[in-house]
């Protein structure tokens, strides 16, 4: 039996608050974004608040599924973010519980958004894309509001261009009018002037109702001939002229049947009848036209009498000489037999054209409702993929709040969409097989998530920083430096007396090994790739150094704890054979500019090792001398 216990609640509550407000600001985002590409079909068209809601709430139904993943990869990163700064996964891990069980109750959870991602995208999203692409195709419709701006022409009433120098905005004057009226075309354009004049809108809102006060106007009269050098042109004074211009300012929703083609208005179920439906015609129109290319524009009788046709497959074409025909026809026969070719030529290539462009966007509205299929189901686990991505994740950089874990989220949410984005485009263009460019992004993540859960569940330092730092310091050759203070208690003092004779033979045991070495020298480099054992004499005399420090550290002396921050910090093993495993070593002294890199970086450890032993004789003199001081 399943019971829920106080640390499930504890861990889904904290999850829970995160969520919401993850995912509020993820719509919001998301929103913004929708609004920027349609800003042009909002602004200036005087729209109700009543279709600006629609289009708003419609928007935000379609964005619901996008947002989920974000919000979860945010919310999970945080969530355990903050676990991990406060200490909190840390005394759960002592308690006995692993980071899986920690995560099961939020797994559950997750899976049930999982479930409401799925349910927008095939039941609620079908119906909002409909309503939101029937709703923006009429706003596109909609006139634009009557507001014409000063000094430059306005073009927004059809077959009209009109400008004005300057206008009252309180009593609706227009001043210095200029109007082109296009309606009969831009050769027979009417060209009115007017000192001022006034638009005002028809209670119906359909027309415009045009006043102009002392004007002139412009018309081109037609020519009665075509070869006439002057067109005739009829002027116009007037003191006032009213005309009544076709605007219609009104929303009208268009019918939601124009969407019902649209993959993304459809559910699952529809789009694979859609599919069948597709394949079903697309395999007809193909079958129809192999017989009419098999027995049409390619048919050898094409075009030729019955009696011709007879001639010609009787005929042999090795038997007759077709350069030299054509070289007997007349002028008029040879234009003819060309323009004939090349006339046919261009029939056929325009026919194969639209066939082929026919069958082509039978193919792309296939592979089109395909991946519209696919994408229903991969944007709803992606959700479940994101927490598995964003949980270990927090556990590892164990920061919280909004710094770390927005940074980390966006440029995960950033590779998922480029990579998501360019598999669906080379697979609705037929690039790649659709269900391969679709899931692309679902194989990619998934073993990342794998991949993290496993190396925070084993505690790993896989995202540490100062582990890389140590390894590349490792790799270049840089290492610490001994920081060595003075201790407040001090339980044991050091044996001075016996502590010189250990200096000595310190001393001692290193010039025997940099003699016996030779370590300046330059190593033989077979033998460098063949030698399997460990230096065990330098990591003798490394134990010995460091018992050495560690005793003489609790000394009172300011001046011997200085003398012993002097001390090199050895690297037993950057001298030898870069490889535990001998074949590793054999593979990279084989692989000449590999072992060549590892030969001189050896080497320049051996000259620095060599150093370090004449700096630690150096430094035990420097120390036998300070103990004898204290001695004293």
């Amino acid at each position: 039996m399943l019971r829920i216990k106080k640390l499930d609640i504890f861990i889904v509550k904290s999850f829970l608050m995160l969520f919401i407000g993850t995912f509020f600001i993820c719509l919001f985002i998301f929103m913004m974004q929708f609004l920027w590409r349609y800003v042009d079909e909002l602004v200036g068209k005087g729209l109700e608040m009543s279709v600006m809601a629609q289009f708003f709430f419609y928007s935000a139904l379609t964005l619901v599924p996008v947002s989920l993943p974000l919000a979860v990869l945010l919310a999970s990163l945080i969530t355990f973010g903050n676990f991990g700064e406060r200490y909190e996964l840390l005394a759960m891990k002592a308690a006995g519980i692993s980071l899986l069980k920690i995560m099961r109750p939020l797994a559950f959870f997750v899976c049930g958004l999982v479930g409401v991602s799925f349910y927008f995208q095939n039941v609620v999203g079908p119906i909002a894309q409909a309503k939101l692409g029937t709703l923006i195709l009429s706003m596109k419709q909609k006139s634009p509001e009557l507001d014409i701006p000063e000094g430059v022409f306005y073009s927004e009433i059809k077959d009209y261009n009109l400008k004005v120098a300057k206008k009252d905005r309180k009593t609706g004057m227009l001043y210095d009018v200029l109007i082109y009226n296009m309606k009969d075309g831009f050769e027979n354009a009417h060209i009115i002037y007017a000192d001022s004049g006034r638009l005002e809108m028809t209670a119906d809102k359909q027309h415009l109702w045009l006043h102009l006060y002392s004007g002139d106007l412009f018309e081109n009269l037609k020519a009665q001939s075509m070869k006439s050098q002057n067109v005739p042109y009829r002027r116009e004074s007037f003191r006032e002229k009213h005309t009544l211009i076709e605007f219609d300012s009104d929303f009208n929703m268009a019918d939601e049947s124009i969407m019902s083609n649209q993959s993304s208005a459809k559910n699952m179920a529809m789009l694979q009848t859609s599919i069948d439906s597709m394949k079903v015609l697309g395999d007809s129109i193909g079958r129809q036209y192999y017989r009419e290319v098999a027995e049409g524009n390619f048919r050898p009788s094409y075009g030729l009498s019955k009696e011709d046709t007879v001639k010609i497959e009787r005929a042999d074409i090795q038997e007759y000489n077709v350069d030299s025909l054509y070289a007997a026809a007349s002028l008029t026969q040879k234009q003819k037999v060309i323009s004939s070719a090349a006339s046919r030529a261009e029939n056929v290539s325009s026919d194969l054209s639209f066939k082929k462009y026919t069958m082509e966007n039978n193919d792309y509205a296939i592979r089109k409702h395909k991946t519209e299929w696919h994408k229903k189901i991969t944007i709803s686990l992606s959700c479940l993929l994101f927490f598995f991505i964003g949980a270990p994740l927090g556990g590892i950089i164990r920061k919280g709040g909004l710094g770390m874990p927005v940074i980390v989220s966006v440029l995960v949410f950033i590779i998922y969409y480029i990579i998501d984005n360019t598999g669906y485009k080379m697979a609705r263009d037929g690039k790649w097989v659709v269900w391969m460019g679709m899931w692309t992004s679902s194989a990619v993540l998934a073993p990342l998530g794998i991949f993290l859960t496993y190396k925070s569940n084993k505690d790993s330092v896989v995202l540490n920083a100062d582990a890389y730092i140590n390894w590349f310091k490792k790799i270049v050759g840089i290492r610490s430096v001994r920081h060595i203070f003075k201790k407040e208690v001090i339980i044991h003092d050091p044996d001075y007396a016996r502590l010189t004779g250990d200096l000595e033979q310190l001393s001692a045991e290193c010039k025997a090994y940099a003699a016996k070495k030779r370590l300046e020298k330059a190593p033989n480099y077979f033998k460098l790739w063949m030698a399997s054992e460990d230096d065990n004499e330098v990591m003798a005399i490394n134990e010995k150094l460091e018992a050495l420090v560690e005793e003489m550290s609790n000394t009172k002396s300011a001046t011997l704890i200085g003398a012993l921050n002097n001390y090199p910090v050895i690297s037993v093993s950057a001298h030898v054979r870069p490889f535990h495993i001998y074949w590793l070593n054999l593979a990279a002294g084989v692989i000449f500019p590999i072992g060549l890199f590892f030969y001189f970086r050896i080497w320049t450890f051996r000259v620095r090792l060599a150093k370090d032993m004449e700096r630690i004789i150096k430094n035990n003199e420097q120390i036998q001398f300070i103990i004898q001081k204290i001695n004293k």
